[in-house]
């Protein structure tokens, strides 16, 4: 464990609660990572409210539940928040009634119907155009989204992440989606929801109804994860067990306020902080 902030080992006795990375802080691929397990039986044997968050808008909800059940974390999608989610609160609150262009997995697209937004067929019927991680992208669909960028409509991404860490290796994500995008259009995003954004953070402190001083968020990625929590105010958690390393920390102008090598160490210092008489935390 390496304590880069100053008293944040004492700011965990006073964490209310939790919010987890998934892809390479909970499992990579289809692998459970090292101490999850013991994190979340932890969790639920103390009462301490937790939620996995994910910038990965791939999977619905309800898939990733199903996944964390079948790698043996008793977590069904009720504790699972994606960035799709967090972008189809944006879109409810924001723009009600606009006609969606979505590039979007099944399962994202379905839940987006799900919430009663009303889908556009194309470039004709579109008011702005919606980017998810969408692992069935087609050429057709990336041509049309550049024609609504170049008409001048908003598009909406639901991350930034330049790649997706998987078992061997990365896949390329939405922030290399976009690249493309405004390579070929001149224009890029006129707004990304997920992290390290503050629309993500809005929607995680609504869905636990906490500020965000009283959440630990647990993440592998230094400009996603870490760079959300210092800017939001939650206590900053980098684990080794994915795509950063120890040299990565060196100049970055965003550092965690802890680094522990995977969820089993920070599981010790967690049950070790609350016996010391941290929060008491309650069941979520």
């Amino acid at each position: 464990m390496i304590e880069t902030t100053p008293g944040a080992l004492d700011r965990l006795r006073q964490i209310g609660a939790y919010a987890l990375d998934m892809d390479g802080t909970t499992y990579l691929g289809g692998r459970l990572l090292p101490g999850a397990g013991a994190f979340v039986g932890l969790m639920l044997a103390q009462g301490i409210p937790f939620t996995f968050l994910t910038n990965n808008s791939s999977k619905s909800r309800a898939e990733y539940g199903r996944k964390l059940t079948a790698l043996g974390l008793p977590c069904g999608e009720e504790r699972v928040m994606t960035s799709g989610e967090a972008t189809i609160r944006y879109l409810l609150r924001e723009r009600p009634g606009q006609r969606v262009y979505l590039a979007a997995t099944p399962s994202f697209e379905a839940e987006v119907r799900e919430a009663g937004i009303v889908l556009a067929d194309g470039r004709a019927d579109a008011d702005l155009a919606v980017l998810g991680y969408d692992t069935t992208l087609t050429f057709e669909r990336l041509v049309t989204l550049c024609d609504l960028v170049r008409d001048g409509k908003a598009l909406v991404a639901t991350h930034p992440d330049v790649n997706c860490p998987v078992e061997g290796g990365y896949w390329p994500d939405v922030g290399a989606f976009l690249a493309l995008i405004e390579r070929s259009t001149g224009r890029g995003a006129d707004l990304v929801v997920g992290k390290p954004g503050p629309l993500m953070v809005t929607a995680l402190c609504e869905r636990m109804g906490l500020p965000a001083a009283d959440i630990a968020y647990v993440g592998d990625r230094l400009y996603t994860d870490v760079a959300m929590a210092r800017r939001s105010g939650m206590l900053a958690v980098l684990v080794l067990s994915g795509e950063t390393t120890l040299a990565d920390l060196d100049g970055t102008p965003e550092p965690p306020d802890l680094v522990v090598g995977g969820l089993d160490e920070l599981a010790g210092l967690v049950s070790a902080a609350r016996k010391a008489g941290g929060a008491t935390g309650s069941a979520s």
